[in-house]
C-alpha cells in the first residue's frame, strides 16, 4: 500500500507498508524532507512496524514522537503528518495528478444558480459522470451567502441588504455569511471525488485542498497560510474564506469552495451582515474592517490577473483542461434554483 501526503507549509511524506491481518508490516517512510540525525528515520519506521492498521492519527502520530531520538531535528516533515500519509494508505487514497482535471469558467451567473452549480456538479462527480472539476465563479449580482446552519435574522439586517440591492441566499456547505460584490470577490469551487481526501481528517482535508492555492498566492509575491478551521491568512490579514460540503452519492465527493477578497466596501458589509462581538473576539480583533485584508493591495495585479494566475498555477502542478457545463448539468441546475436555492423555504429554513 502507498500512501503520500504534502504536509501544509512543509514537505511531502510517503509511506509504503502492507496490511497483514489487521498489523502494519513492512513500513517503509520517505520524502523530501529534511531529518537529523539519520538514525530518525529508522525509529520511525520501527515505531509503526506491528502496530494494529485501525489505530487512529493520533495514535500513530504519539508513537512516532515517542520513538524519536533525543534532540531529533524536523524540517518540512511531522509525526503528525507522517501518520497522515499511513492512513492515506491504509484508505487507498487517490492523489491530484491520478484525475484529469477540468476547468469550468463562465459568465456571470446569478447567486442562486451559483449555490444550484456547487450541489449539481459534485453530485456529477460522485456520481462519476464528470471528471473532478475546478469552477472558477462570476457573479451576476452582489449577494449575502449563509451557511447551512446559520439563522436568517442573525445573519443579515433585511433593511440594509434592500437598501443595496444586495441578494441573500442560503449554500449547502457550513461555516460563515460571506459578503459578495461581482468586481471585489474571487471565488471558486473543487468539486473532488472522496478518494482524494481519504484518511484525512475533516480539517486536514481543508489545509489538503487549500494548497495550491497557496503556491499560486505565493508566486504573486504573497505570504499566505492556511489558519484552522477553514481560513487562509496573511501578516496583514485574513483573505479567504473556506467551506465544504460532502456528497454521499455514488462514490462520494467533497465540494469545497473558497471566496478571497479581491477588494471590499467595509462600509456596505458592515450595513448589511450582523457580524456579532462573539465571532469579532473568537477572531482576536476588535474591528469587522480590520479582518479582511484584500489581495488588491496586497498584489497590485487586477482581479483578471489574480484569477489567471490562479488557474495557470494549478494547471502547472496538476494539468487542466477547459470544459463545460453541459446542457443536463444547466437544465438539472435551473430545477434546483426553482425548487430550492430560490425559494423562502431553503432560505429560511432556520429563520
Amino acid at each position: 500500500m502507498h500512501g503520500e501526503y504534502k504536509v501544509p507549509g512543509g514537505k511531502l511524506v510517503v509511506v509504503d507498508l502492507d496490511d497483514d491481518q489487521g498489523v502494519l508490516r513492512n513500513v517503509q517512510v520517505a520524502g523530501d524532507f529534511f531529518l537529523e540525525p539519520d538514525e530518525a528515520l529508522g525509529a520511525i519506521d520501527a515505531a509503526l512496524e506491528g502496530v494494529p492498521s485501525d489505530t487512529d492519527a493520533t495514535g500513530l502520530a504519539a508513537r512516532v514522537e515517542a520513538a524519536l531520538p533525543e534532540g531529533t531535528v524536523m524540517y518540512g516533515i511531522t509525526a503528525e503528518g507522517v501518520a497522515v500519509a499511513v492512513r492515506r494508505a491504509l484508505a487507498h487514497a487517490t492523489d491530484w495528478t491520478d484525475y484529469d482535471w477540468q476547468l469550468i469558467h463562465t459568465e456571470p451567473q446569478s447567486p442562486a444558480l451559483l449555490m444550484a452549480l456547487d450541489e449539481v456538479l459534485t453530485t456529477e462527480v460522485a456520481e462519476g459522470r464528470r471528471p473532478p472539476t475546478l469552477r472558477v465563479w462570476e457573479w451576476g449580482a452582489p449577494a449575502v451567502i449563509i451557511g447551512s446552519f446559520q439563522s436568517l435574522r442573525n445573519e443579515v439586517d433585511p433593511e440594509g441588504a434592500a437598501r443595496h440591492g444586495i441578494d441573500v441566499v442560503r449554500r449547502i456547505s457550513g461555516g460563515g455569511a460571506m459578503f459578495v460584490e461581482p468586481g471585489n470577490t474571487i471565488t471558486y469551487s473543487l468539486s473532488v471525488p472522496a478518494s482524494l481526501v481519504s484518511g484525512l481528517s475533516f480539517a486536514d482535508s481543508y489545509a489538503y485542498l487549500d494548497d495550491w492555492v497557496l503556491g499560486a498566492l505565493a508566486d504573486m509575491g504573497v505570504k499566505a497560510w492556511y489558519q484552522p478551521l477553514n481560513d487562509i491568512a496573511t501578516e496583514a490579514g485574513k483573505i479567504a474564506g473556506a467551506a465544504q460540503k460532502r456528497v454521499v452519492a455514488g462514490d462520494g465527493a467533497v465540494l469545497h469552495h473558497v471566496t478571497m477578497s479581491y477588494d471590499i466596501d467595509a462600509e456596505k458589509m458592515l450595513d448589511v451582515l450582523r457580524i456579532g462581538k462573539e465571532k469579532m473576539s473568537d477572531k482576536g480583533t476588535t474591528s469587522a474592517k480590520k479582518r479582511v485584508d484584500p489581495l488588491r493591495r496586497q498584489t497590485g495585479l487586477s482581479r483578471a490577473d489574480v484569477i489567471d494566475r490562479m488557474i495557470g498555477s494549478f494547471r502547472d502542478r496538476y494539468g487542466l483542461s477547459q470544459g463545460t457545463v453541459t446542457d443536463r448539468e444547466t437544465a438539472l441546475a435551473e430545477e434546483l434554483v426553482r425548487t430550492k436555492f430560490a425559494t423562502e423555504e431553503w432560505l429560511a429554513r432556520i429563520p
